[in-house]
């Protein structure tokens, strides 16, 4: 007891002032917490802007020489290549003589495309690149105003027809109503085995060197081809559910038109895949 008395009053006298172990820790503790409340208050009331006349960042407008350079360089619509690149920047020929009227254009990244392509009689087809617009005339490129076609190895444009004022959009719309599923459209009387084999074609549609559909052709003024739903462009990807995988699927679709039967078809309209029921009279 008298040793361990001594030890403590050896630590007691060590300490200046007087001062004991728990209140230097006592008093280190509590400058430690004045100093963090300190700092935390500091940056509540410290604005986090810079001090001083600070304004905010103006919208710099480019000029328009640099927003020509800038839409020159990017094509909107195709975003990731350069407009430079695209079919329309190389685009060289003179403009066809060809009896065509082009209706729509529908560019894809890649330098693909379709269009919508009338003849000299009026009837409009939708054209995929590299498909044949007529007998020796293929088309090359889809550019957003026109198109390249290729004639005997040679390159001719084709321009949209803008020779008449711009088709109002409400117009449009109501003489077009969108449908989910096609319906045969009223005709004259019922539609006959005789009639549809007569108004109606069948032709395979190949694409990447596969048969991948029937493409349906009008015949006479086209009014069966009509009655039957159908429209230009139309190509049947199935029959019955049944999906067309051969030139010969054309010639079993002639030969399921028979009186009184209903044949299922699904027809690729576009982008669209929309079912449509030829019924026949008995």
């Amino acid at each position: 007891m008298i040793r361990r008395g001594a030890m403590i009053g050896a630590r007691r006298a060590a300490l200046p002032h007087g001062l004991t172990l728990h209140a230097m820790l006592w008093w280190t503790l509590a400058a430690t917490i004045a100093s963090l409340g300190a700092a935390i208050l500091w940056a509540l009331v410290t604005p986090v802007s810079p001090i001083g006349a600070w304004r905010p960042a103006t919208v710099r407008i480019p000029s328009p020489a640099e927003r020509a350079a800038l839409f020159a360089s990017v094509d909107p619509f195709n975003r990731g290549a350069a407009s430079s690149a695209g079919p329309a920047s190389s685009d060289t020929g003179a403009v066809t003589s060809l009896a065509l009227t082009l209706f729509a254009t529908r560019s894809t990244p890649g330098g693909g495309g379709s269009a919508i392509i009338a003849g000299a009689g009026g009837v409009q087809q939708v054209v995929r690149t590299g498909s044949e617009v007529q007998p020796g005339v293929t088309l090359a490129a889809v550019a957003f105003d026109h198109v390249v076609l290729s004639r005997n190895g040679a390159r001719e444009l084709l321009y949209l027809d803008q020779s008449g004022d711009a088709p109002s959009a409400d117009r449009v719309v109501a003489a077009n109503p969108v449908r989910d599923t096609l319906a045969p459209a009223s005709a004259a009387g019922p539609l006959t085995v005789d009639a549809a084999r007569r108004g109606i074609g069948f032709g395979p549609r190949a694409e990447g060197g596969r048969v991948t559909g029937l493409e349906v052709m009008p015949s006479g003024d086209g009014k069966v081809f009509r009655a039957a739903g159908f429209q230009p462009g139309d190509v049947i990807t199935a029959v019955d559910g049944k999906p067309v995988s051969g030139a010969g699927d054309g010639a079993l679709l002639a030969g399921a038109l028979r009186p009184g039967a209903s044949v299922s078809v699904t027809v690729r309209r576009g982008d669209r895949q929309l079912p449509l029921a030829i019924t026949l009279a008995p």
